[in-house]
């Protein structure tokens, strides 16, 4: 009896550190992400939830949302090694806009327009304040 190999993968599971329904703007002070599982052959969302963060710990995230089977992080800002540690887990980090809504973000990234990288947020004593566009220039 011979099988078919088909790709295994048509869905995607991503996670969104999430707040009202937006990408929250400071990726390790999120209290919860939004996980989204996406059917990567018709673009279409197929079911989405809101859980609770754990409480942040350096390098926590990128493990506790593998152990989600997240493979698709889309974030704002987010440092250096965290983007590394996602990396090791098999996590690739797209660049979302702050404050956009989830399904905005969803359906850019299904549509190919999330290809950026964040960056960001290596500085812990800046505060994040996003709401009135201001842009750091560093």
């Amino acid at each position: 009896m011979t099988t078919t190999t088909l790709p295994k993968e048509t869905t995607i599971r991503i996670a969104i550190p999430s707040a009202d329904g937006r990408l929250h703007g400071h990726f390790g002070g999120c209290r919860e992400f939004t996980l989204v599982d996406a059917d990567t052959q018709s673009l279409t969302v197929i079911a989405n939830r809101t859980i609770a963060a754990p409480p942040h710990q350096p390098g926590l995230f990128p493990r506790w949302l593998r152990e989600q089977g997240v493979r698709v992080v889309i974030a704002g800002g987010i440092g250096k090694r965290a983007l590394d540690n996602f990396a090791l887990h098999g996590i690739a980090v797209h660049a979302g806009e702050v404050n956009a809504r989830i399904e905005t973000l969803v359906a850019l990234y299904l549509a190919g327009l999330l290809t950026g990288s964040p960056v960001g947020c290596e500085h812990h004593g800046h505060l994040h304040d996003h709401e009135h566009g201001h842009h750091h220039e560093h």
